[in-house]
């Protein structure tokens, strides 16, 4: 069942909604959506809505960019990268995960504990990033089931681009994590002079997280906006997500 509605969001995000062109762009979504459906299309998220529901625009310090959400079934939760806990770990997911546990201080002293062993524990549902202040938006809000890029350029993109040059235009700065040719296109929509922190590199897709010219694999990206937060007296984003008792047992990440 889709829920489409932005009933109980944030009023800084209603407001970029109810801009005329967003607005217009999202009647030509919902209206192409209400199709689709008609037709008897399965459409993943149930929830598009849900990254903005998660994290309101004044709480935003991150910004994650994904392409669209998973096609699979029960894989998209509406936050960019995130599936739930219970299903299979996509690709892109581990390569982020083996990056936090490489990148993290407290895998100093276990050098000999390989990175997927440390991240066989962490759990999928990115939710504790986005309650953290880590907005992790696809671009293109909806897909098809097995259909990548279903419902690119049907209106979406134009709502997208207006909530990240909300955040980039505020006076706050944000951390801004582009991986990939589709999320750097969009730093064409973050001014210069703002105090925002820009970091580039590959997709964490296994296609290219270890190519050149900047491998995903060894970006760095996780400790450095920690550092950038550090450095505004803002609190750091905890990335791991292992929650389990087992995990914290075999004293893999130590507090």
């Amino acid at each position: 069942m889709l829920h489409p509605e932005t009933t109980g969001l944030d009023p800084e995000w209603l407001a970029v909604l109810q801009q005329p062109a967003v607005a217009q762009a999202r009647q030509d979504v919902a209206a192409f959506l209400a199709r689709r459906l008609a037709e008897g299309a399965v459409i993943y998220p149930p929830h598009p809505w849900r990254a903005l529901a998660l994290t309101p625009a004044r709480q935003t310090r991150v910004v994650i960019l994904g392409q669209d959400p998973y096609h699979g079934q029960g894989q998209a939760q509406g936050l960019a990268f995130s599936v739930p806990d219970a299903m299979k770990r996509p690709p892109s997911l581990r390569n982020m995960f083996l990056e936090i546990a490489r990148d993290d201080g407290a895998r100093a002293a276990l050098p000999e504990i390989p990175a997927a062993t440390a991240i066989a524990h962490w759990g999928n549902d990115l939710t504790r990033w986005a309650e953290q202040g880590v907005l992790l938006l696809n671009t293109v809000m909806t897909v098809e089931d097995g259909q990548p890029a279903a419902h690119a350029k049907r209106g979406w993109e134009i709502v997208t681009d207006a909530l990240i040059r909300h955040i980039a235009d505020r006076a706050e700065p944000a951390a801004f994590l582009l991986w990939g040719g589709h999320a750097q296109a969009k730093q064409a929509l973050l001014p210069a002079g703002q105090g925002h922190l820009v970091l580039c590199a590959n997709h964490p897709s296994p296609l290219s997280a270890r190519r050149p010219p900047v491998p995903f694999l060894g970006c760095g990206h996780f400790r450095r906006v920690n550092e950038w937060l550090a450095e505004r007296h803002l609190p750091a984003i905890a990335w791991r997500t292992d929650t389990s008792q087992a995990g914290r047992q075999e004293g893999l990440f130590p507090e």
